[in-house]
């Protein structure tokens, strides 16, 4: 790891989605279901008005000292009735751009979402990571998360 980079978390704003797509797109993976075209298409910027709005969802990204978007997440705060009620957060979308990765931007935003989770009153915080994305696993065992679950998936 080269040396720590302290980014700031704050709320994304339309502006970031070029941003957050282009990061959503670098890797095998993302390359094959996003579109990355000038202009970007309107469903990005239509998906991005319906989480802004959901009192329940949190789009945020990490900025360097320059402004520059260097990362991002998305938690979900998912009420249920399960574990007595409590609710559940949710980690999606957690990406760091490539020129930056390795320098702690990442930790950052995973541990920004555990405390805003714990602070919604979450019983615990869980995500999904492809089994392919080996690299991802590490790092999230690495910040405490145990496999728990065997995903499953219904694409249409």
């Amino acid at each position: 790891m080269t040396a720590p980079t302290s980014a700031t978390i704050r709320r994304a704003r339309r502006d970031d989605v070029a941003a957050i797509v282009g990061m959503l797109a670098d890797d095998p993976l993302g390359s094959a279901r996003e579109r990355i075209e000038d202009p970007l298409p309107q469903s990005y910027y239509q998906a991005f008005e319906r989480v802004d709005r959901d009192p329940n969802l949190q789009l945020v990204v990490a900025v360097d000292g320059e402004g520059t978007v260097v990362g991002c997440l998305q938690l979900a705060v998912l009420p249920g009735i399960s574990s007595q009620g409590g609710s559940r957060g949710l980690l999606e979308d957690v990406r760091v751009a490539k020129h930056c990765r390795g320098r702690g931007i990442g930790e950052q935003l995973v541990q920004w979402a555990i405390a805003e989770a714990r602070a919604k009153g979450c019983m615990l915080v869980e995500l999904l990571t492809h089994h392919t994305r080996v690299d991802a696993q590490r790092f999230y065992e690495r910040l405490g998360f145990a496999r728990s679950h065997v995903g499953m998936t219904i694409r249409f």
